[in-house]
């Protein structure tokens, strides 16, 4: 258990709406173990057959950066050109690029 006393843990929800697309952030549920989150999620966030895939994950096992942290943290990308094809020549009748 986390925080008081008796407090379910956090879970946040991510459903793939349809095969092939990717899971998308949906929300957050209190849960008091992972077969609880998945079932509770199903039953929230999927009420009209909208999904065909959950995850759930405890939200004190995410990672992520904040906004603050955007120019340190994403600038060493800048430095590689190979990463941004900018200075390629595209042939007019290859569509979509």
């Amino acid at each position: 258990m986390s925080g008081m006393k008796g407090e379910w843990p956090l879970y946040e929800v991510f459903v793939r709406g349809k095969r092939g697309l990717n899971h998308v952030h949906v929300g957050s549920l209190h849960a008091a173990d992972e077969r609880m989150a998945l079932t509770n999620a199903r039953d929230v966030y999927t009420r009209r057959n909208e999904g065909v895939s959950i995850w759930v994950v405890r939200s004190d096992a995410i990672t992520a950066s904040t906004p603050d942290e955007k120019d340190p943290f994403f600038a060493p990308s800048g430095d590689k050109v190979y990463r941004h094809p900018t200075f390629y020549e595209i042939p007019e009748d290859v569509p979509h690029i």
